[in-house]
């Protein structure tokens, strides 16, 4: 029975790690096509190291994809001793893969419109970067520094990152010049979206909370049909289109992904057309019957 438990643990650790290897693999790819194919050969610029790079690059010349693995060293570093080695061997093989992509694999300029540029390196680079994070490593050392900073401060991983990338585009306004530095911005906030929309995808998770006469049959129809976790709090009533009222109400509560909210609530109309539904999105859940998405940090 031991023997059995260890092999099957072996099997899911070996698809697991199967899995992470695909998902860098393709962030990798699709970070190359957003480089090669936008920024480098436009001359623009993006947020956290990557920026930087683009910068010295931009500046003095010098070959990015040394520059990138150069100045992630020290992130690194602080990755291996903060977090965890798994991560850091992923992170090293992701930013070694992406500069050897960059130095072997061409990729055609796709447009000189600045505005074409700055939306879709940014897209695909912020494509690689999330599916990258989706696999267990960073192609940015920012987000580790952000992390570190954020145990041993008040700031938050956004702010962090935000204070860093103001201070780069700051930089890039008075080296080079405004417009470029707009751009800059522009580019980031593209690649920043798209690795929010990686990462969350159309599992962005979405609580519901539902006020209703009918409340133990949409809790069965939840439960039992669509077979969702829900919670049952207990309410009062508060006031109405008659006045003033004070009977009590059972709350169901319950979390589901963005893909399940219009079934869901098709199913509660059927129920009780006059269901007093609210929604609102939530960043993550433990536990429960929620399915976990495939991130890892």
């Amino acid at each position: 029975m031991v023997t059995t438990r260890r092999a099957r643990a072996v099997r899911l650790n070996l698809i697991q790690n199967s899995q992470d290897a695909a998902l860098i693999a393709i962030g990798v790819l699709l970070a190359s096509i957003g480089l090669r194919g936008f920024l480098l050969p436009n001359g623009f610029l993006d947020g956290g190291v990557t920026g930087i790079s683009l910068l010295v690059n931009r500046l003095t010349g010098w070959s990015f994809s040394v520059l990138l693995i150069l100045i992630n060293a020290p992130f690194i570093l602080l990755a291996y001793k903060q977090l965890s080695k798994r991560f850091t061997i992923k992170t090293i093989a992701a930013i070694i893969g992406l500069a050897t992509c960059l130095v072997l694999i061409k990729v055609p300029t796709f447009t000189q419109d600045k505005l074409l540029i700055a939306i879709f390196g940014g897209f695909f680079l912020g494509a690689g970067i999330g599916m990258s994070i989706r696999g267990g490593a960073v192609l940015d050392g920012t987000e580790v520094l952000a992390l570190y900073i954020n145990r041993k401060t008040v700031l938050s991983v956004g702010e962090v990152i935000m204070y860093f990338n103001v201070l780069l585009f700051g930089v890039a306004a008075v080296l080079i010049n405004v417009e470029t530095a707009m751009y800059a911005m522009l580019t980031y906030f593209s690649a920043s979206k798209t690795v929010d929309f990686v990462i969350q995808g159309f599992e962005e998770y979405i609580a519901l909370t539902i006020i209703s006469e009918k409340s133990e049959l949409i809790r069965k129809t939840l439960t039992l049909k669509l077979k969702k976790g829900v919670t049952v709090f207990k309410g009062k009533s508060g006031f109405g289109k008659r006045g003033q009222k004070n009977e009590e109400i059972d709350i169901v509560y319950t979390v589901v992904t963005r893909l399940e909210v219009h079934n869901i609530i098709d199913e509660i109309e059927r129920i009780d057309e006059k269901a007093f539904i609210v929604q609102h999105n939530i960043n993550d859940t433990r536990g429960g019957m929620i399915k976990k998405r495939a991130t890892h940090h």
